[in-house]
């Protein structure tokens, strides 16, 4: 098949770079693509705000998907346009893109749903708008409407400020037509992570999570740039905020647009303020984030076309995605004076050294080819990418490869995945083991309900009859590294939870799993059949028993946690509320 990629930046080369990856692309086209996309795409001399010219192109050369990377185009209807004309194309629609388009309808939608953001007014004549601001007290946000290239937003610490932002934007058209309309809002405090996820407008298939670097210098000082760096995972994002993220954000928005009669089809990006456990919406943009692009789909395992055909054809239900587990990190190598004005067509070297350096790829974001010359043709030129074992090896490796790429005036963050290393890690509280890995159907419903309770776990794999001695360690252990109870799951004779009884004073809980033809039976009475002195509380087989084992532990952990307890009160709370509501159903439909 034939790929169109729309955009010239350093999304649109990880994205043809990947794309060119898959066995059933023949021929990937860039427009109108860089020095990196040569390497990977046939670069199309178009621009991608030249909507007309792209569709012909896309006709003539019998094209199968177009992928749209920038924003400006889907605003624009590149969307509508090439759908009207029979054309496959990844992206949201007109009116869905003005979720990036116009942060005042974002926020309408978001309010009118219920989805969490900062509380926000929208102005379009400057005199209301200051004369609202000097009523003010504190930190405000001062946004331009329109699209700004990331530059938009103006952090005011005072409303003094404010007033000065406000004139920026809607007075002095520092963002031209983008300010006309602007939206002021209260101050978040906390730390940012991007969410990205594929949606075909019914199905939401989360990425991992990332966390962009706006600001230009080291520790987030100077104004805001289009993005300096990037990282995956984001560990600010926890796996209970993860879920809490999917089930309050992302899938009420897709939600919400589908209800207002234009479903949200392509990548939907939220920028997310994460203080404890409050998550609310800064912004949501309507494509790939650049650089959250690059580490993205350096991680990503599965086949992108595959991905993005289910996205436009409704069938990202059938769609798993495959993640590669190492951490990955993005430094965004810029020209001197970037993002106010800066010089073009400087010499770029050093970049076959780097591309051999292990686990590396070198994106172009503002470059361009002359007499075989790699030149800087924009602000953020470069996003040097790396893959590691752990985050300290994949931000050593991308900085190693930065330092072999020179061109005049250039300049990096030098902190990029500083605050992910700065973040301690909590210690698990329970210990959740299994005698196989073909548990872990069953085992990761323990998991995930410790996720929903705030409650972090760590899930192994061993066996009470194969590696006895290790069992036996793990629980003499267990205590000493705070864990507070252990969940055992394991089938056919399950002594594992007998053999971690027998070797810890803590309490153990045992999830009898179906292995055999005795469907989980043989299992639930080795596992209850403990000897005097070796206790083990038994659930029922399988996911059920799991679900249940979670919570048993969460309540023993309550006894000395109040959150905890608190936590639980409202999940059986919610729980009724359920039953409630299904019997106010049944009632409606057997009066």
């Amino acid at each position: 098949m034939k790929v169109l990629v729309i955009g010239s930046g350093g999304r649109e080369h990880a994205l043809a770079w990947k794309i060119s990856q898959s066995k059933r692309v023949k021929k990937v086209f860039c427009a109108p693509g860089n020095a990196g996309t040569a390497k990977c795409a046939e670069n199309v001399g178009l621009g991608s705000d030249d909507i007309e010219g792209l569709l012909a192109f896309a006709l003539k050369k019998k094209v199968d998907l177009t992928v749209v990377g920038p924003e400006a185009p889907l605003v624009a209807g590149i969307v509508d346009l090439f759908q009207q004309n029979g054309l496959a194309v990844f992206g949201p629609t007109k009116f869905a893109a003005r979720l990036e388009g116009e942060k005042s309808f974002a926020k309408a939608i978001m309010e009118k749903y219920g989805i969490p953001t900062a509380k926000a007014r929208t102005f379009t004549d400057p005199d209301k708008a200051e004369a609202w601001v000097r009523k003010q007290d504190g930190k405000l946000v001062v946004k331009a409407d329109g699209l700004a290239a990331g530059k938009g937003v103006l952090l005011c610490e005072n409303p003094k400020q404010a007033l000065d932002a406000v004139s920026a934007v809607m007075r002095q058209k520092e963002f031209g037509a983008a300010g006309d309309t602007c939206v002021i809002e209260e101050f978040l405090e906390g730390e940012e992570a991007s969410f990205l996820a594929f949606t075909d407008g019914k199905t939401v298939l989360p990425l991992p999570c990332s966390q962009d670097h706006k600001a230009v210098f080291d520790n987030d000082q100077g104004p805001n740039t289009g993005g300096m760096g990037a990282y995956s995972p984001a560990p600010v994002v926890t796996p209970w905020l993860f879920d809490k993220v999917m089930d309050t954000v992302m899938k009420p928005m897709v939600r919400a647009m589908a209800a207002e009669g234009h479903p949200y089809k392509g990548i939907l990006y939220a920028g997310l303020m994460i203080k404890g456990e409050s998550v609310k919406v800064l912004e949501f943009n309507a494509r790939f984030g650049d650089p959250e692009c690059q580490p993205l789909l350096m991680r990503l395992e599965t086949d992108l076309v595959d991905v993005l055909e289910a996205g436009v054809n409704g069938t990202l239900s059938t769609i798993s995605l495959s993640v590669d587990p190492r951490p990955c990190v993005c430094v965004v190598m810029a020209s001197q004076g970037y993002p106010g004005s800066y010089p073009k067509g400087k010499e770029i070297t050093g970049l076959s050294a780097a591309a051999k350096l292990k686990d590396v790829m070198v994106f172009h974001a503002g470059t361009k080819l002359s007499d075989s010359k790699v030149l800087s043709s924009g602000g953020r030129v470069l996003g040097v990418t790396a893959v590691g074992s752990d985050l300290p090896q994949a931000i050593a490796r991308a900085y190693e490869a930065v330092g072999k790429i020179k061109f005049d005036g250039a300049f990096c963050r030098s902190d990029i995945g500083k605050k992910a290393l700065d973040r301690p890690a909590l210690p698990p509280q329970v210990l959740i083991v299994m005698g196989s890995d073909s548990d872990l159907p069953v085992m990761d419903e323990a998991g995930r309900v410790l996720r929903k309770l705030h409650i972090v776990s760590e899930t192994t794999v061993c066996s009470a009859h194969r590696t006895p001695d290790r069992a036996a360690a793990m629980a003499k252990e267990a205590a000493a590294r705070g864990i507070k109870v252990i969940i055992a799951g394991a089938g056919a004779a399950a002594h594992l939870a007998g053999v971690l009884a027998a070797h810890t004073t803590l309490p153990v809980i045992g999830v009898p799993i179906s292995a055999t033809s005795l469907n989980g039976m043989d299992a639930l009475l080795a596992t209850v059949q403990m000897p005097p002195g070796v206790p083990v509380a038994t659930m029922a087989v399988g996911k059920s028993g799991a679900h249940n084992a979670a919570i048993l532990a969460a309540q023993i952990i309550a006894l000395a946690n109040p959150e905890t307890a608190a936590l639980l009160a409202r999940e059986k709370q919610n729980l009724a509320a359920s039953v409630e509501k299904k019997a106010e159903a049944l009632a409606k439909r057997f009066p």
